[in-house]
């Protein structure tokens, strides 16, 4: 900074409140910062002071730091200016103020921001006593514990700028150092996601890791998400078996239609032929026990017939044979032995067996009371 610039702003600093009280119109600025107060270390992060459309020079403070920290000349009158740090390090954690310059005179000072930087010192541990689990309106504790002796601990809330509490540290007998935040009353339709962080007494702008987030259930909202996860697992049950009793009617028809079964319209039209053709029926079915009939009483004629013409064919034959024992018998000479009877005799008994019984013939009979002696 130049000789020139630095006597420039010493006189706009001691001749300001007086312009400023002269005037006294000049509004205070607004001081933020973007993406957040609390910023990760090695991160960038911008800081915004808004004044009026008339600030010419803007200027940036840092408590406990002789001097301005930074100034900003804008290229045209304008109500805002931006202060960049492009990589968050311990030596930028702290408390700022901005106030600018103007034709009217010197604004007073803005409100402190408290710049933070995380991840200079180890990442405590965040648990809820008794369980992460509260009824709706209950209150729950939260325990920030480690084993680094850090001065105090801060619980943050996601979502929300500022810290929810900090709490000095305390360490129980041979334990960890820990803090307990009361939390509560807890209710459904809102986020509850707590962190915290640790830090030392002589550095209460460098904090620790953040410790793993912490999710607290409210058991209303829990009942109504168990509700849901019921409805929607009945609706997808009820479409499976929807869709099972589809598949199993399709596989039945086609089924049926390979089998050669009719559809019920047609069965219910082939009733009704059936039906009115009923009274033919019965002269259809006498007309054929007739011819059934008439089929056997020729086939029995005709068993009949053969059977007559194997009787006289045996009865032609029997006559051949005893013409020709007869002959035989007429034109031999009479036995030389006395007493014993001619061997044709003994043939006309053998072929008398075959001879039907009913039915005994003439010659046969009279060739049984005869006396070959006396021929």
């Amino acid at each position: 900074m130049t000789p020139t610039l630095t006597a420039l702003l010493l006189l706009g600093l001691s001749v300001g409140p007086r312009t400023q009280v002269q005037a006294g119109t000049l509004p205070t600025p607004t001081i933020w910062a973007e993406p957040g107060s609390v910023v990760p270390w090695g991160t960038p992060v911008t800081i915004w002071c808004q004044g009026t459309l008339e600030s010419t020079v803007f200027y940036l403070d840092k408590e406990e730091h002789v001097g301005l920290w930074d100034v900003h000349f804008p290229k045209k009158p304008g109500d805002k200016a931006k202060f960049s740090i492009t990589h968050m390090r311990d030596v930028y954690a702290g408390r700022y103020h901005c106030h600018y310059r103007s034709p009217s005179g010197l604004s007073e000072s803005s409100d402190p921001l408290e710049l933070v930087v995380t991840g200079s010192r180890g990442k405590p541990s965040l648990s809820a006593l008794p369980s992460p689990v509260v009824t709706s309106g209950g209150k729950v504790t939260l325990q920030c514990a480690s084993w680094e002796k850090f001065d105090r601990f801060i619980l943050m809330k996601e979502g929300e700028p500022r810290p929810s509490s900090t709490l000095d540290s305390q360490r129980p007998t041979s334990g960890e150092f820990q803090a307990r935040f009361p939390v509560g009353p807890v209710t459904p339709g809102l986020r509850w996601t707590f962190r915290c962080y640790g830090y030392y007494s002589n550095s209460p702008q460098v904090w620790s890791q953040p410790s793993e987030p912490l999710d607290l259930l409210v058991s209303g909202l829990e009942k109504y998400q168990k509700i849901l996860i019921g409805v929607s697992v009945t609706s997808v049950l009820l479409l499976t078996l929807l869709l099972l009793l589809l598949l199993l009617r399709l596989q039945h028809q086609k089924k049926c239609c390979k089998s050669g079964a009719l559809h019920p319209e047609a069965e219910t039209r082939a009733m009704h032929k059936s039906s009115g053709s009923s009274s033919v029926a019965p002269v259809q079915e006498e007309k054929q026990y007739a011819e059934v009939r008439e089929f056997q009483l020729d086939e029995d004629k005709q068993m009949d017939s053969r059977a007559a013409v194997s009787e006289d064919a045996q009865d032609v034959t029997y006559a051949q044979l005893i013409s020709l024992n007869l002959e035989q018998e007429t034109s031999a000479p009479p036995s030389s032995q006395a007493g014993e009877p001619p061997a044709e005799s003994s043939m006309y008994a053998a072929l008398a067996v075959h001879e039907p019984r009913n039915y005994p013939h003439p010659a046969f009979q009279e060739e049984d009371h005869r006396d070959p002696k006396t021929q």
